[in-house]
């Protein structure tokens, strides 16, 4: 059966990240201007306990290590809401924040070109976003299939490089 294509494409290299705040717990929020000053990698993901996105999220989670090599802090966003991502962190021993673009849903998701209208969840799409907070890499996987980590890993050996 042939994986349909996302419609969306990602943000260009080099423009500026849209800023967001959103909600890690029920009275905590995290914002990317916060965090500027190392890259931040933003993981867009249809839903909590989906079996791709459980693979996917879970390796992100064992890569972890290789990320802060690169002093970079790991995102996972979707339109669940909190509590979801609280039992899914519990369950998955998740050890980043997972941000809810649940309430108004999917307005961050909509921000980075991530957000799948017909379906009401966030693309499986893959932001790198620089220090000075602009797009480094950006990429939108076919919803059904674990992009991986290599494209990450290349965009912050760049950002290392170029410094």
């Amino acid at each position: 059966m042939k994986q349909p294509k996302s419609k969306n494409t990602p943000l260009k290299m080099g423009t500026k990240a849209p800023n967001f705040r959103l909600k890690v717990t029920p009275d905590q929020t995290v914002s990317l201007s916060d965090l500027l000053g190392k890259p931040v990698v933003i993981s867009f993901y249809p839903a909590d306990f989906s079996p791709v996105c459980v693979s996917q999220i879970t390796l992100y989670n064992k890569m972890l290590p290789k990320f802060k090599k690169y002093n970079a802090q790991f995102l996972g966003i979707s339109v669940d809401n909190v509590w979801t991502h609280l039992a899914f962190a519990k369950d998955e021993n998740l050890h980043f924040p997972l941000l809810s673009d649940f309430n108004p849903k999917g307005e961050v998701s909509r921000l980075y070109n991530s957000y799948n209208e017909k379906e009401g969840v966030s693309e499986r799409a893959i932001y790198v976003v620089d220090k000075d907070g602009k797009i480094a890499w950006g990429y939108i996987s076919p919803i059904g299939i674990n992009p991986g980590a290599d494209g990450v890993l290349e965009a912050l050996e760049k950002l290392q490089s170029a410094r």
